[in-house]
């Protein structure tokens, strides 16, 4: 089964304790390239940056990610109008709405160990895995 990595699992991946809670085709979106493309820019120290840097430069190697492209726009509305209506404000979690927005577009599940980031979006499917340090 084809599922979307969220940024928080991808970044956790090699230290998810259940790899029964992945999809058998794990599959990332523009956004977390987006996300981790940060990561190295707002970095403390050098160790850090070198870390986040070589987490982006890793998810590059091992994914082509899913774009936002028409179809996850018009999804996109769907999503914060959820988000609006279970009281959430979609800016404040913009880059996980725009990842659900790209799920619901390829009509894919969300794999997250963050799932409380994704509550209030009507019709996604939204995969708990377990946190590794919790």
């Amino acid at each position: 089964m084809r599922g979307i990595l969220d940024t928080s699992t991808l970044i956790l991946l090699g230290r998810i304790d259940d790899p029964s809670t992945l999809p058998a085709e794990p599959v990332i979106t523009v956004i977390t390239l987006a996300e981790l493309s940060v990561g190295p820019l707002v970095a403390s120290d050098d160790s850090e940056r070198a870390a986040r840097q070589a987490h982006l430069q890793q998810a590059e190697a091992d994914f082509v990610p899913l774009p936002f492209d028409a179809a996850a726009a018009r999804a996109f509305g769907q999503v914060a109008a959820s988000l609006r209506r279970a009281g959430r404000k979609p800016a404040a979690r913009a880059y996980d709405a725009m990842i659900a927005a790209v799920a619901l577009a390829h009509d894919l599940p969300v794999h997250t160990c963050n799932p409380r980031d994704f509550d209030g979006i009507t019709a996604l499917e939204v995969v708990a895995v377990p946190h590794p340090h919790r």
